[in-house]
């Protein structure tokens, strides 16, 4: 039985339709084709890279840390007062408040200013004269400063306007945050001192790794006699307790030297206390990777050691170092932090978040002004940013997991 005419007219309109889905499978299997190609012609960094973009907190980390050392970077701007400034009627004042509405009208941030009075037994109390607002104002001059110690400037992020002041008395400050027992802001304070708790840990890990590479690189690459000399002595520095080595070495840095000169002390006593163990990895990953056959076939080529150890075996374990190196941050903070909450490190008036926090060695600072506690939050925050980022990379390290 022969088609009738409208059956060939469907079959002819409906003919393009298993046309096009095919046409649409073939481009999506051609996407996935090349997809797939691009991820294992990628390289190891890549890879790592991909992966840790899919890592939410690492990159959350990444983001407050990229913050915390801006405002390290931008700290003499950024904070509205300077390591000198202090106001006697502000000692141990508490976190000033920030308004928005005066009298049921909004006029933008404002604060007001405090008046000291006394309660019952004697104890000083800030109370608020409500008569009179003092805006808030971005980009105001201030004290003045050297921006990474070149640029002179006295430019400041905010400040307080102090135009209706009466006569006699002390500016204002907004201080969110609160004061210290010297009556200074404890948050310029903070972001001052960021660029000590931020930079010298940081420095300390670069050159304790270093340190670690070359050392770790020689007793595991070279082996024999070295070897042993070079793992005694590893184990002779790991064996003494970590607190009387810091008051020995501290005891050497002489007294009443320029806070600069006790930065650099500092920066390489904690690089001397943090390389032993990051060398005995070293040393492992050469005892293995030194007997590949692409380091045996190096060596019959005639390529030196030094360019075997810095192109071949050393970028073989790369990944796991910088790994290695940001979870290492964190214990060099905790340890400046500690050396200097002890006296054995930055000493006031050189700011370091260790200082900040020696006020709270007093149980009652901390029960009467508990904000002075606060700069405990900025070593816990960095400190698991650097984990958490740690943590990013570990799993990145591993592409094809």
């Amino acid at each position: 039985m022969k088609p009738s005419a409208e059956s060939k007219r469907n079959l002819t309109e409906g003919g393009g339709v298993p046309q096009a889905v095919s046409s649409r499978k073939q481009k999506k299997e051609e996407k996935a084709r090349r997809k797939q190609e691009k991820y294992y012609t990628a390289s190891q960094w890549q890879l790592m890279w991909r992966k840790l973009l899919k890592h939410k907190l690492a990159m959350a980390s990444a983001v407050v840390l990229i913050v915390l050392y801006l405002g390290a970077a931008f700290a003499p701007f950024i904070a509205p007062q300077g390591l000198e400034d202090y106001s006697s009627s502000a000692s141990n004042m508490p976190p000033t408040q920030l308004h928005f509405v005066h009298d049921g009208e909004f006029i933008g941030p404002f604060i007001y200013r405090y008046d000291v009075e006394r309660d019952e037994m004697r104890n000083k109390v800030f109370v608020e004269d409500t008569s009179q607002p003092y805006p808030l104002k971005f980009f105001v001059h201030g004290t003045p400063y050297k921006l990474f110690g070149v640029f002179e400037s006295d430019l400041h992020l905010y400040g307080v306007d102090n135009t209706n002041l009466p006569e006699g008395q002390e500016p204002l400050q907004f201080m969110p945050f609160g004061a210290d027992q010297l009556g200074r802001d404890l948050f310029s304070r903070i972001i001052i001192g960021s660029q000590v708790s931020l930079t010298v840990p940081l420095l300390g890990t670069l050159i304790s790794f270093v340190l670690a590479l070359i050392i770790g690189g020689i007793s595991g690459y070279y082996g024999g006699w070295i070897d042993t000399v070079i793992q005694r002595i590893v184990e002779v520095l790991s064996s003494f307790p970590t607190l009387p080595l810091w008051m020995a070495l501290s005891a050497a840095i002489p007294a009443g030297i320029p806070v600069v000169q006790v930065y650099i002390w500092i920066t390489l006593i904690m690089s001397l206390m943090g390389w032993t163990g990051l060398s005995r990895t070293v040393r492992s990953q050469f005892l293995a990777l030194k007997k590949e056959d692409y380091v045996t076939a190096a060596r019959l080529a005639g390529v030196s050691d030094m360019k075997i150890i810095i192109k071949h075996l050393v970028p073989g374990f790369m990944s796991y170092l910088i790994v290695n190196l940001t979870l290492g941050i964190p214990n060099m903070i905790l340890g400046e932090t500690s050396m200097s909450f002890l006296g054995l490190g930055m000493r006031a008036p050189a700011p370091s978040w260790g200082v900040l926090l020696q006020e709270c060695q007093n149980v009652i600072n901390i029960a009467n002004w508990p904000w002075k506690f606060i700069p405990l939050l900025f070593v816990a925050i960095s400190i698991l940013a650097f984990n958490f980022l740690g943590d990013g990379l570990r799993d990145a390290a591993d592409p094809y997991k």
